[in-house]
């Protein structure tokens, strides 16, 4: 994820087509590890392609993602209706009282 944040970092800077040296001169400079296998993988894949273009197909491999939550009894099921789990309940918390300590007499008055 980093590679491709790099990668989109430096086309946004005004690269078109960023190579493997910019892409970890961006990443040294935040002080992250550059891995030359992935960086060779991002910039063959991405070759000779638009950054919109390939925006655009990833935004529509990510609508296909089911992101919402599911207990593993509801995942089985695939409904939410046949959950059998109860919510669980939050814990209460005791609050102990704070008893404030009474000035002790010290045997004498300010006033005195």
């Amino acid at each position: 994820m980093k590679i491709a944040a790099a990668y989109l970092l430096a086309v946004l800077g005004g690269n078109a087509t960023p190579s493997a040296a910019d892409i970890k001169a961006i990443l040294n400079s935040v002080g992250a590890e550059a891995e030359n296998e992935m960086i060779d993988l991002l910039l063959s894949e991405a070759k000779g392609k638009d950054i919109t273009e390939l925006i655009a197909a990833g935004r529509e491999k990510l609508a296909s993602v089911p992101s919402a939550r599911r207990c593993c009894c509801c995942a089985r099921h695939r409904r939410r209706r046949s959950c059998k789990r109860r919510p669980l309940e939050a814990k209460k918390v005791e609050k102990e009282e704070i008893v404030e300590e009474e000035d002790e007499d010290m045997c004498f008055s300010l006033f005195d």
